[in-house]
């Protein structure tokens, strides 16, 4: 394992230097990702400009579950949002070549980019985190600081493990990139607002069956001390680390399963 994040550092060492060199490049890259996700904040700020309250939640509130959701899938796209292109691999074989190579198949493929502009979007998100901070009453406790800080890694490992599990139908589809962008994309999108406010199979949907609820709507509710519009049990509000275990761990058994049934590109 350690010998494993060596490796990783130094890939991405490399990776970070080469794309630095085009300094320009980098900037124009990164400017260009940060005001991309200011607009979607701008849409928040549009939405209660036109409505005083989302439910039982203002436009403060929503900041912080918009902020909470951006770094993290943020985070997470640039760790691996190379596996946007796994489908390619698949396709034209490439991926037969990472099954000889002594290193896991996902290591391989998540390493094999890291796209360092996304610190942009972090960084918009952390603005974003900062005017919702600022304007919250929050009663700071050291659980409730534990809870959001646990909840950011948390959200990282959930977004990763639903990421991965959506790659693997490009081992039966050659393709999937549209069905995984359903729930990355379209998940952190969703993960933006009080999951109260959707309808309810949707809400069964994303908080028990792709976990998005536990990304930061149920940690928003304790840090926030808000009481749940849906009436769910309140342990939930602190269950986001297991489920990023259990997400995890799902996400590995699935990966394992399509790498051992795969047929390569001409079987």
């Amino acid at each position: 394992m350690v010998d494993a994040v060596l490796v990783w550092r130094r890939l991405v060492g490399a990776q970070i230097r080469s794309q630095l060199q085009y300094r320009l490049s980098f900037a124009l890259d990164a400017f260009g990702s940060f005001w991309i996700s200011f607009i979607d904040f701008l849409v928040v700020l549009v939405i209660f400009r036109n409505v005083s309250r989302l439910n039982a939640w203002n436009v403060h509130e929503v900041a912080f579950l918009y902020a909470l959701s951006s770094i993290t899938f943020a985070v997470t796209d640039m760790l691996i949002g190379q596996l946007d292109q796994f489908p390619q691999k698949i396709r034209d074989g490439n991926f037969d070549i990472l099954l000889v190579r002594p290193r896991g198949t996902l290591f391989q493929v998540i390493a094999g980019d890291f796209a360092l502009r996304r610190i942009a979007r972090v960084l918009q998100g952390s603005i974003v985190l900062a005017y919702a901070l600022s304007t919250l009453t929050i009663h700071w406790t050291e659980l409730r600081v534990l809870v959001l800080l646990v909840s950011i890694p948390s959200a990282v490992v959930i977004f990763s493990s639903i990421w991965v599990v959506g790659a693997c139908v490009a081992f039966w589809t050659t393709d999937g990139g549209e069905f995984t962008n359903a729930f990355t994309y379209g998940g952190t999108a969703m993960a933006q607002y009080p999951f109260d406010i959707y309808a309810t199979w949707l809400r069964r949907l994303l908080g028990f069956v792709i976990p998005l609820a536990f990304v930061c709507y149920f940690p928003a509710l304790y840090v926030l001390g808000k009481p749940d519009p849906l009436g769910l049990p309140r342990f939930l509000e602190f269950c986001s680390p297991a489920v990023a275990v259990a997400s995890a761990a799902v996400a590995g058994l699935v990966w394992r399963f399509a790498v051992r049934h795969y047929r390569s590109a001409g079987g």
